[in-house]
């Protein structure tokens, strides 16, 4: 499937809006960000630099499956760092392949070393979905516009 739009096509319809957490923060205190939020995973930012990113399934790993107390954990022991990142002139197809073949849901887009949105692996199906949908709705269209 060629997608060869921009990555900063989906910051546009979503929003730009980036939700973070300090390095100095309880694995808890992230989780309770990002339920608030209804994101599954949040960019650790120590001013305006990405140093990592902590997800859910980090916590599921890292905090709940070892025994660990979220409360006492700092973010920096179970976040993933250094952090794959793309910008918004990544296309939707190249963002694809970086999630699939890292087995990663969220990628941090970052413009001139400022993190400017946080795209998810929902984020590019619902995309891809809706272009396709797009698509059919011309073909039905087109058809129609012939048949009769």
């Amino acid at each position: 499937m060629n997608l060869p739009e921009k990555i900063g096509t989906i910051l546009k319809s979503k929003g730009r809006q980036v939700w973070s957490v300090p390095p100095t923060a309880s694995v808890f205190e992230a989780i309770e960000a990002m339920a608030e939020k209804q994101v599954g995973a949040l960019p650790v930012m120590e001013g305006d630099k990405l140093v990592g990113i902590i997800s859910e399934r980090d916590y599921a790993r890292k905090i709940i499956l070892m025994g660990r107390s979220s409360r006492e954990t700092p973010v920096t022991e179970i976040m993933s760092s250094p952090v794959l990142t793309v910008t918004p002139e990544n296309t939707i197809g190249e963002c694809m392949v970086i999630i699939t073949e890292h087995r990663i849901r969220h990628l941090p887009v970052v413009d001139h070393d400022r993190v400017v949105g946080v795209v998810s692996i929902g984020d590019l199906v619902n995309w891809i979905i809706s272009v396709q949908q797009e698509t059919i709705k011309h073909l039905e269209s087109y058809i129609t516009g012939i048949a009769s």
